[in-house]
């Protein structure tokens, strides 16, 4: 009968397993309410897991470089569709060096925030604010052309938490 309870429970939906777990090093971590998880109550993503979802290119200016440069990555609305996340108030964004900032949830979604993975055609470093920068279509809109939301602009960013 232990068998057969462990199967039930590996084919039952909300378990961890569910996301294929990463094979190469974690370059973004997601927590809280998920529908997918592959380590515990997490979803972890190496390069080609993100890679693997709807990419996205944004062309924009922004307070860090000169002119307008072309991001492409994925859309934050797309991996946390992906993720299953519901009813979400509050997105923090936390970087490599702890810088964090906590932002409403909608937000992101509304102004089409994109996880980029690339400028200009080449990959993002930490040179560069890689190897994952949030990215805003800043020209597209002057309500998000101010400092509150360049604050939201996380370079380095390796961890989401949904609230």
């Amino acid at each position: 009968m232990g068998i057969w309870l462990s199967i039930l429970f590996m084919a039952t939906p909300g378990f961890a397993n569910d996301l294929a777990a990463p094979t190469g090093p974690v370059l973004l971590t997601v927590t809280g309410e998920l529908g997918k998880t592959n380590d515990s109550k997490s979803a972890r993503f190496d390069e080609a897991m993100l890679a693997a979802l709807p990419q996205h290119r944004i062309e924009t200016s922004t307070p860090w470089t000169d002119g307008k440069k072309a991001f492409e990555g994925v859309l934050i609305s797309d991996l946390f569709d992906f993720l299953g996340v519901r009813d979400a108030q509050t997105l923090r964004a936390v970087a490599l060096n702890e810088y964090e900032i906590a932002s409403p949830f909608s937000e992101a979604i509304e102004h089409g925030a994109l996880l980029a993975m690339r400028m200009d055609g080449k990959p993002l470093t930490r040179r560069d604010k890689g190897p994952i920068w949030i990215v805003y279509p800043r020209d597209g809109s002057p309500r998000i052309q101010d400092e509150r939301h360049d604050a939201r602009w996380v370079w380095q960013l390796t961890r989401i938490e949904i609230q």
